[in-house]
């Protein structure tokens, strides 16, 4: 009877703990293996602060691992090139030298990661030694190499295995039978850089206005949890006013004047990525004694994550949200090569739904919770009911 009993009461709770989640539809396309969905500010204001209730769903409704993507990495090489002027060669004990300096010094360190050299001689193969030096007097071994130019196959540049400082390099030939001579010898300094370009989204939500004193609020709806890159406002007014945003109490003097033919404008809050945590953000106007200036739009741009996954070529995905405001975020495998992934080909899509749970449904769960407290209570009653009993009865026996 007991087990029976405690059978029900987990199946109640099991019941009163369903919960409904707002979910987006995504339509699989392309013929990559990763597909990346941009996140909306409805799903933004709707999920956790830190998105860490967001599940991705498959056809069959199993989980689908994910990582998030702020930006893209795009990575180009910085060439600085350096002209050397040759100043001296010499024979020493068979062994040929050949010395140059950089031509035109900048005053700072000149860094090298190659030598390039250009010369008219044809079916060669050399070993050579590279020296360096600051001052043409003190040499110092910079590295062993060879250069050739043999049945149109041609190395005519020396890589250093690290980057090298030297105004001076000297060049060391163990012999020079064919009498190689080079057109032009230049240093080359070549830099890899790795450039963030952030996702930046445009925005242009619903506002309305509010009169107090000598003071104007602007009450911008449907910011929440978006990280905020700046808020300009539209105006045909003119007008140099105090601006602050509320909650973050920041303050900045915006304007649009035009003095003597010329215009001079700057409407635009900046945030630095500052997340709006509320339903409402308000920002405020410092009118003076001036009146209210006409606020024609708002304008906002926000920082964007976007999804990444393993996705098939066709079928629908679901993104589900809003479910547990105290769900940690999930942790996967794919995370861990996410920098292999985005150097690759990635499909990217857009969400074609997005529905959201309807005041009705919010009903469900409390009806549920309301059951579950009255058969809480009926079954410590019960319990209380049948203890009693067995005590009377071992009191009896």
């Amino acid at each position: 009877m007991l087990r029976k009993i405690v059978s029900f009461v987990l199946f109640c709770i099991l019941l009163s703990a369903n919960v409904y989640a707002h979910t987006a539809i995504v339509e699989m396309t392309g013929e990559n293996k990763y597909k990346a969905i941009r996140l909306t500010p409805e799903i933004y204001s709707n999920a956790n602060f830190n998105l860490s209730d967001i599940l991705i769903t498959d056809e069959s409704g199993e989980n689908v691992p994910y990582f998030f993507n702020s930006c893209y990495q795009d990575a180009y090489t910085e060439v600085s090139r350096y002209p050397m002027t040759f100043i001296n060669a010499y024979i020493k004990d068979d062994e040929f030298y050949f010395d140059y300096m950089v031509s035109e010094q900048p005053g700072r360190d000149i860094l090298a990661t190659s030598i390039e050299f250009t010369t008219d001689n044809a079916n060669f193969a050399k070993s050579v030694e590279v020296f360096g030096s600051y001052d043409n007097i003190h040499w110092e071994k910079a590295q062993n190499d060879k250069l050739f130019n043999v049945d149109g196959k041609s190395k005519l540049e020396i890589v250093f295995n690290e980057q090298k400082k030297y105004t001076h390099y000297r060049f060391k030939l163990a012999n020079n039978l064919e009498k190689i001579s080079f057109n032009t010898v230049e240093l080359k300094n070549s830099m890899e850089t790795n450039q963030k370009s952030f996702f930046i989204e445009h925005l242009r939500p619903k506002f309305r206005t509010e009169e107090k004193g000598k003071t104007t609020y602007i009450y911008i709806e449907g910011l929440k949890n978006l990280r905020l890159a700046e808020i300009t406002i539209d105006t045909d007014s003119m007008f140099q006013r105090t601006v602050t945003a509320v909650p973050f109490w920041l303050s900045k003097e915006l304007y649009n004047l035009a003095l003597n033919g010329t215009t001079y404008t700057d409407t635009t809050m900046p945030f630095d990525r500052l997340g709006a945590r509320d339903e409402i953000l308000t920002l405020t106007i410092d009118n003076a004694d001036d009146k209210p200036i006409n606020i024609q739009g708002i304008t906002v741009k926000y920082y964007a994550d976007e999804l990444v996954f393993e996705g098939g070529k066709s079928g629908k995905y679901t993104i589900l949200f809003g479910a547990d405001a105290s769900k940690p975020a999930p942790v996967y495998d794919i995370e861990k090569y996410k920098n292999e992934i985005l150097q690759g080909s990635i499909d990217r899509l857009s969400i074609q739904e997005v529905v959201f749970e309807t005041p009705q449904e919010k009903q469900a769960p409390d009806l549920f919770n309301k059951i579950f407290n009255i058969v809480v209570i009926g079954i410590a009653v019960l319990l209380g009911f049948l203890i009693l009993m067995k005590l009377r009865k071992k009191t009896s026996d």
